[in-house]
């Protein structure tokens, strides 16, 4: 029964890196649960809260673009669901240990 929750999981949060309005409330609705129980069993099977979990996939996407395409950092933090290219590039910087921007430089 977990794996069919993690997969549904998974599939929804691919469905919606793009939607900036995506929000824990429209997960746990689209899981069929209320947001404290969806919070409670995401974070019992991954020890990640699903705001995170929302957050961490929209970097790796963000971060594969960066790789593949020609999008600039602006273009990339909208495409992946962010509002705020600061916000973008301060959650980015955490989690990679350096800025999108520096990473484009060290690719180029």
């Amino acid at each position: 029964m977990d794996k069919a929750f993690d997969e549904k999981f998974k599939q929804l949060l691919r469905e919606n890196l793009s939607n900036s309005q995506f929000w824990v409330e429209d997960m746990g609705e689209a899981m069929g649960m209320s947001r404290v129980q969806l919070y409670r069993k995401i974070k019992s099977l991954t020890n990640y809260a699903p705001n995170e979990l929302l957050r961490i996939s929209r970097l790796k996407k963000a971060a594969s673009l960066l790789a593949s395409s020609g999008m600039s950092v602006s273009e990339i933090t909208y495409e992946v669901g962010f509002t705020s290219p600061s916000y973008f590039t301060k959650c980015y910087k955490e989690h990679f240990g350096e800025s999108p921007t520096d990473y484009l430089k060290r690719k180029g």
